[in-house]
């Protein structure tokens, strides 16, 4: 067992699967935390390496991180002003088990996309994502 117990995951205030990992396995978190992975990069860096995240969201997406000490800032005194973003000691160290899940994602990646298509086929038949028809739930 991973050490979680049923009181640990009720208590949603010093649950820390729900504290930690909300944060971090959101949608973009770790994509942000994988961009930022051994280097420095200025917020367009960021957002152009991602392709499809908003600016809107990777500015709340990296306060969050930033606030919870994954990712340090810095700006520079220019015009316009220059902000650099890395992950801090703690952000990298956060990246070594959770590569383990990038890993297992590349992995499975085929199998996964198999399964849903077949799923997806199965409950819907005329509607399989991509065929015009619309999803009725």
């Amino acid at each position: 067992m991973l050490g979680v117990t049923d009181s640990s995951l009720a208590n949603a205030a010093a649950c820390p699967i729900r504290n930690v990992l909300d944060q971090v396995g959101n949608k973009w978190s770790l994509l942000v935390m994988l961009s930022l992975q051994g280097r420095r990069r200025r917020f367009m860096e960021v957002r152009r390496s991602i392709g499809d995240i908003t600016q809107r969201v990777l500015t709340q997406t990296l306060r969050t991180l930033e606030r919870d000490g994954y990712v340090a800032r810095e700006a520079h005194p220019t015009v316009p002003p220059t902000v650099e973003y890395w992950l801090t000691p703690m952000g990298d160290s956060l990246l070594k088990p959770m590569g383990k899940l990038v890993e297992w994602a590349n992995l499975h990646f085929g199998e996964v996309s198999e399964n849903r298509h077949r799923f997806d086929a199965a409950r819907h038949p005329s509607e399989t994502p991509g065929s015009g028809g619309k999803a009725r739930e």
